[in-house]
């Protein structure tokens, strides 16, 4: 990552970065049962990427691992509630998240949804090079760290763990 500079993801970008990302999805034949947002960065990709699919079966996985820019987890975690399994079987889901930057948080969840499912993909709007998971579907690839529009300003309240 460059020092000081910055990927900037625009409210606008964002809108059409994810219609891409559902349209080479849909492009690549890849048809999913359900979409596995992986909270908090992939809550947004995924809904709308589930509008531009038609795919109204969504999920959401949280998983911690970021706790402050450049600042993570010595490993994720997943945190309560787990998504029941009996919901996963045998479907085929895509993993929706913001960014693979480590990748960690993708493989942790494609390995959970892996004991249930039929088949995983994973799309993100971005991938950085050093990620242990290559996406099957990405918008773009950069090294440098991402501002997103949803959290590139300050919280509108006193800062704590949870935010």
């Amino acid at each position: 990552m460059s020092d000081g500079v910055r990927e900037v993801l625009t409210w606008e970008q964002f809108g059409a970065a994810a219609r891409e990302l559902a349209k080479a999805v849909v492009d690549s034949g890849f048809e999913p049962d359900l979409l596995m947002s992986i909270t908090r960065g992939g809550l947004l990709p995924a809904g709308t990427i589930s509008y531009a699919m038609g795919i109204k079966n969504l999920h959401i996985i949280n998983v911690e691992f970021y706790t402050g820019v450049g600042t993570r987890l010595p490993l994720p975690v997943l945190l309560p509630p787990v998504p029941a399994a009996v919901d996963l079987s045998a479907k085929r889901v895509l993993i929706v998240d913001d960014v693979a930057d480590t990748g960690e948080t993708l493989r942790m969840v494609r390995d959970f949804c892996a004991e249930h499912v039929a088949e995983t993909r994973t799309a993100v709007l971005y991938e950085k090079p050093a990620s242990v998971v290559k996406c099957d579907y990405v918008w773009k690839r950069t090294d440098e760290w991402i501002s997103f529009p949803w959290s590139s300003e300050p919280p509108l309240v006193g800062a704590s763990k949870d935010n």
